[in-house]
């Protein structure tokens, strides 16, 4: 079986976890055809068929999910000696698997990214974005090493990291009456179009609560479920919003929203790191985990 390889299996293991051929090719930079032919080459030597393609999107059959999981395992074993054999010889490998909520993956893990792997060259750092509740399945089904994540869940199977706090921000278009204002009380929120996140999310939560102590209840217009799109519905003018401050540093920067401070100081989104409690770590991932604590000091004290 000439194609059964490390690398054909992580390609596998790609393909099935972002349910798409091109974007598991993307993964492993090699053409959508050459990903094709080495799946069918697979499917051919062990005589079995792995993926329904008659399903749009594709189906994993039950032989496929076995030999998934028996991929997925013996990569996770090869990475763990690699790495252990590396560390003692003073030099880090393997590969860290980062599943982190949008606003914090296109916002804030370019610069870490690109420090860590200037520091560990031959350690290969995966990104993936996801919705809150999938970055936790992802860890949870051993699928991310790591998590990155605002209001962090308390998990008996997770071990939590706090990173640190971002303070919530008045946001709103340049042109909006409020946008000059030096500061922005719960107050001035009355009458105005809100836009909020969803309901079942701990940031609306705990906004929520915030503003009930002041006894101000929004007009909330429009929900959405990521900071992006809410982003994008205040720089349309449809209403005004509370962002975490890091997540719209660049919008201010260009003068597409205006950006006041919010006066409930203790208003902030928690982010912080998860990964499996019963797991351990690989010094790469535990590494990782160190320098997003130093960037969070040397921001806390800059």
């Amino acid at each position: 079986m000439a194609f059964m390889n490390l690398d054909s299996m992580q390609l596998y293991c790609d393909i099935i976890r972002l349910r798409s051929f091109s974007r598991g090719a993307d993964e492993q930079k090699i053409s959508q055809s050459a990903a094709s032919q080495t799946i069918q080459q697979i499917e051919t030597d062990m005589r079995v068929r792995l993926i329904d393609r008659s399903m749009r999107p594709f189906g994993v059959t039950v032989e496929g999910q076995k030999f998934y999981d028996t991929c997925r395992s013996i990569l996770q074993t090869y990475e763990e000696m690699r790495a252990e054999i590396t560390a003692s010889l003073h030099e880090l490998s393997g590969s860290v698997r980062v599943a982190a909520i949008y606003s914090i993956g296109l916002q804030g893990m370019s610069g870490p990214m690109q420090r860590f792997q200037s520091q560990y060259p031959q350690v290969r750092v995966r990104l993936e974005c996801l919705h809150p509740h999938q970055v936790v399945e992802a860890v949870l089904n051993d699928e991310a090493d790591l998590g990155l994540l605002s209001y962090p869940p308390a998990k008996r199977a997770l071990s939590v990291v706090h990173l640190h706090d971002e303070p919530m921000v008045f946001v709103c278009h340049p042109g909006h009456g409020l946008a000059k204002k030096k500061k922005v009380a719960p107050k001035d929120l009355l009458n105005e179009p809100f836009i909020a996140f969803e309901t079942s999310l701990a940031i609306r939560k705990a906004i929520d609560r915030a503003l009930r102590k002041h006894e101000v209840r929004p007009q909330v217009v429009m929900e959405f479920d990521n900071v992006e799109t809410i982003k994008q519905a205040i720089i349309n003018g449809t209403g005004v919003g509370l962002l975490p401050g890091p997540s719209v540093i660049k919008e201010a920067g260009i003068g597409t929203l205006a950006v006041v401070p919010f006066d409930i100081p203790d208003l902030s989104r928690p982010i912080g790191a998860i990964h499996r409690r019963n797991k351990p770590l690989s010094p790469a991932v535990a590494r990782f985990i160190e320098l997003l604590r130093e960037d969070t000091t040397s921001s806390a004290a800059a």
